[in-house]
């Protein structure tokens, strides 16, 4: 009788432990949340959106008590690096992964369909490849956009400087972002007649002599929301300068490397958006739950001093 009590408490007993290793795990936030924060290049666009988004991802993981690490890497703008690390982060089990700039966002995209991806400032998120509907995304992507309408930089250029008869296009040919935007500059340029030249880049230390060269075929540079060419605006904006001629980019923190004037988005809530958007998915919304957001806050910013030594007066935008 005794063996037979001992049986049935030992059967019980394997029977539990079978459930326990069985059973789900508790909710994976109790033991820290990951998100795998990578960025293509610093430079002050991307650094004020990454510095935006950390503050919020600490404010909102206080607020709602949660544990959440950012494990943040800088792609040095290498492709190879770039796939790199996200593999890294697939390895190490992040929870998200939030790429800043639209060739970090590919390279995630390339290495998981399993892991969430957030990405931020993606200028045109259909024409490079990371989706195809930005109101309900398929698959693991969704994010922030900072796309803006090309022709009110125009607009401004028409305003501020009149008489421009050529631009210039100053930009790198494999950013997919910076292709989009040069081709809606160049259909609104052909709809009002202006003419325009281009230079192409492949990396920052080519944009000093293509942009001499550009400044004696145009009237004025326009260049896009383009990390290799924001990594050397200073370079350009001094080469602009010296022959006093108007630099126009596409993001404000060109402007204040030199540029003369933008209509552009503000990246400190660009960063902020991204992180909530983030937040959700950390806390159990699904990705194709949430839709693609385009920075809708957007306006003139002008660099007082470039324009005091061109001679433009731009007391409208800083009174």
């Amino acid at each position: 009788m005794m063996k037979k009590v001992y049986s049935i408490l030992l059967c019980v007993l394997l029977a539990c432990a079978s459930l326990t290793a069985c059973a789900p795990s508790a909710d994976k936030s109790a033991d820290g949340l990951t998100i795998g924060l990578i960025q293509l290049v610093e430079h002050p666009s991307l650094d004020e959106i990454r510095t935006a988004f950390t503050a919020q991802v600490e404010a909102e993981a206080a607020r709602l008590g949660l544990d959440i690490k950012i494990d943040y890497k800088n792609a040095q703008a290498d492709a190879t690096l770039t796939n790199s690390i996200c593999r890294q982060f697939v390895d190490d089990g992040v929870d998200v992964i939030v790429a800043i700039a639209t060739p970090t966002a590919q390279g995630a995209a390339s290495i998981t369909q399993s892991i969430p991806i957030v990405f931020s400032a993606v200028t045109d998120p259909v024409g490079a490849g990371l989706l195809t509907n930005m109101a309900a995304p398929e698959g693991n992507i969704t994010g922030t956009s900072d796309a803006i309408a090309v022709d009110r930089i125009f607009d401004l250029a028409n305003e501020l400087t009149p008489g421009i008869q050529t631009f210039g296009f100053l930009y790198n040919k494999g950013e997919s972002n910076s292709v989009s935007v040069i081709e809606q500059a160049k259909a609104h340029l052909d709809a009002i007649g202006i003419a325009y030249v281009e230079r192409v880049v492949t990396t920052s230390g080519e944009v000093q002599q293509a942009a001499r060269v550009l400044l004696e075929e145009s009237d004025a540079i326009f260049t896009p929301i383009d990390n290799t060419v924001a990594d050397a605006m200073t370079v350009l904006a001094a080469e602009a300068l010296a022959v006093r001629k108007p630099v126009y980019p596409a993001a404000d923190s060109m402007v204040n490397d030199g540029g003369l004037a933008t209509v552009g988005v503000n990246y400190t809530n660009l960063g902020t958006q991204t992180a909530d958007m983030a937040i959700r998915v950390l806390t159990g919304i699904a990705v194709k739950d949430i839709p693609v957001e385009v920075l809708t806050d957007v306006g003139v910013v002008v660099n007082p001093e470039t324009a005091a030594a061109l001679g433009v007066d731009v007391s409208r935008y800083t009174e």
